[in-house]
């Protein structure tokens, strides 16, 4: 039996301990058998082609491959990977509309930092963070135009801002699932947390809005190894 609950985590190199942490949040809140894949770059090889020179990260646009991988069938759940989630996965599924192309938390915000984790610039534009957790229909019909090819060739503002759908097949989630640390204001009752600006794992962030939760996650990832 496939498993229906399929939810993707944006992985880099960099910050891998956050991937881990993020599953970590994952398994200890979850009801149900997930299943986790992280996109990495690497495990895409085969298939994609990173051509894009604009990248903060490894994930930022092979997200969009998410409907492609999921053979257009079915929902899923993609998020990048310096968050934690504070409530069952199974809450955000059964969200899940079959009438939309896509469910997202639209943000409207300007940033309160000009530069985010390891010097990245963090500039404002339209539907900053909207592509940052992606509840997919992926068995819609205007994913069907997401092949690796076409993702290598499009430029972020279209992927990110999700021109190749109606607007009116764009779904909105509460803010609560995908929380934005540090550029909001502390909120207890968040379902998602995303340290947006930097994750806990970074020195300059070890200390940021809420990051205690990521620290408590963390934390419980490490008692196997004592």
């Amino acid at each position: 039996m496939i498993n229906k609950y399929r939810v993707f985590v944006g992985f880099d190199q960099r910050e891998a301990v956050a991937y881990h942490t993020f599953a970590q949040s994952l398994i200890q809140n979850s009801s149900i058998p997930v299943s986790l894949v992280p996109m990495s770059l690497k495990t895409l090889q085969s298939i994609y082609n990173e051509t894009h020179t604009d990248a903060s990260n490894e994930f930022i646009y092979s997200r969009f491959l998410v409907p492609f991988l999921c053979g257009f069938d079915g929902p899923a759940v993609f998020v990048d990977g310096d968050m934690v989630i504070e409530t069952d996965i199974k809450d955000l599924f059964n969200l899940f509309d079959s009438s939309k192309a896509v469910q997202v938390v639209q943000h409207d915000y300007k940033t309160k930092a000009n530069l985010k984790y390891l010097g990245n610039k963090n500039e404002d534009y339209p539907r900053k963070n909207w592509s940052s957790m992606i509840l997919w229909n992926c068995g819609h019909a205007a994913h069907r135009i997401l092949t690796p090819e076409f993702v290598a060739k499009q430029a972020g503002s279209f992927l990110h801002r999700f021109r190749w759908i109606n607007d009116q097949d764009i779904g909105s989630l509460d803010t609560s699932w995908n929380w934005l640390a540090e550029e909001y204001h502390v909120n207890e009752s968040a379902h998602l947390i995303h340290y947006t600006l930097g994750t806990p794992c970074f020195k300059d962030y070890r200390d940021c809005s809420q990051s205690d939760r990521w620290h408590a996650y963390y934390q419980s990832l490490q008692k196997g190894l004592e």
